[in-house]
């Protein structure tokens, strides 16, 4: 039997690396293939909303890659909720939104939640995506939301340390939480420097996303 074939879809170069790294600790046995758009992002921002085009553009994509033999399918950037969703009913194999098993964590962990975010326009969609859940699940969540600015250039730049440490300073200014969710994939590097400055539990996208699309591809 050959290995499963997980299709990352990416909106941003610096996603690639936390993605992969968590598939070789994590489900070393699937094969991975990487597709890039980088230019959603400047799209969102210039259009100041996802538009239908935006959600046409993910449909499309997503049949590319089933196209080329993909058992599941994830997207990488949580700014795109929507046009993932419209993605997830158009293929006929698991889809996961970048963000989807750990809000799961996250609201299994306690109603006091913190999300930072290095891409600010991610927000919006990131917020809704949580809340939706948590009043499917009857819980009323207190959320403590912060944009690091610098972050994601400094990572762009290749100061790697730099963006952790933003980062870092950033949940150490939250209030008391009971999880602090990194909301970018592209943030994963900085939840060790996380972890040793609060008590709180510090959830990263890239080892959810990987433990649940190995159970669904495997069912």
């Amino acid at each position: 039997m050959s290995p499963s074939r997980i299709a990352l879809i990416h909106a941003t170069p610096l996603a690639i690396e936390p993605i992969n790294a968590a598939f070789k600790a994590l489900w070393p046995q699937a094969t991975t293939t990487n597709l890039l758009d980088d230019s959603l992002p400047p799209d969102l921002v210039r259009d100041g909303r996802i538009t239908e085009t935006m959600i046409g553009r993910f449909v499309e994509l997503a049949h590319y890659v089933r196209k080329a033999g993909a058992d599941g399918i994830m997207f990488t950037c949580s700014a795109f909720g929507v046009a993932i969703e419209a993605a997830k009913a158009a293929v006929d194999v698991p889809v996961l939104k970048p963000n989807e098993a750990m809000l799961d964590e996250a609201v299994a962990a306690g109603t006091r939640i913190g999300v930072l975010a290095t891409f600010e326009p991610s927000i919006p969609s990131f917020v809704a995506e949580l809340e939706a859940l948590a009043q499917a699940r009857g819980v009323r969540l207190e959320l403590d939301l912060k944009a690091v600015p610098g972050a994601m250039a400094a990572l762009q730049a290749g100061r790697a340390e730099e963006h952790d440490r933003l980062i870092a300073a950033a949940a150490v200014r939250m209030k008391a939480c009971d999880a602090i969710l990194l909301s970018q994939f592209s943030m994963a590097s900085a939840a060790a420097s996380i972890s040793t400055g609060t008590d709180c539990k510090v959830l990263t996208s890239p080892a959810s996303a990987v433990v649940r699309m190995r159970e669904l591809v495997g069912r």
